[in-house]
């Protein structure tokens, strides 16, 4: 049985992170979109549909994007440890 991730990564992103889920899964091994969270109704600033969160793994890390809106700017602040360590 797998070990349960210890730390999960969340980015904020401005309604762009189920694109930029796929785009991390289709660059690098080890990687996939696990779920895509959708809005079950309207919301004050969105639409029924709208994607709110995706799950995803990065080279094994698991990660969630969140569309949380342009409160918090996405930042290269994120990187893949290397594997030879």
């Amino acid at each position: 049985m797998d070990k349960p991730a210890k730390n999960t990564v969340c980015l904020w992103y401005d309604g762009d992170a189920e694109d930029a889920a796929r785009f991390y899964a289709e660059t690098f091994p080890d990687s996939a979109v696990t779920a895509v969270h959708r809005a079950p109704g309207d919301f004050p600033s969105g639409k029924q549909g709208d994607v709110l969160t995706v799950e995803f793994t990065v080279m094994g890390i698991p990660c969630i994007g969140l569309n949380g809106g342009p409160e918090f700017r996405h930042t290269e602040a994120f990187l893949v440890p290397s594997r030879n360590r």
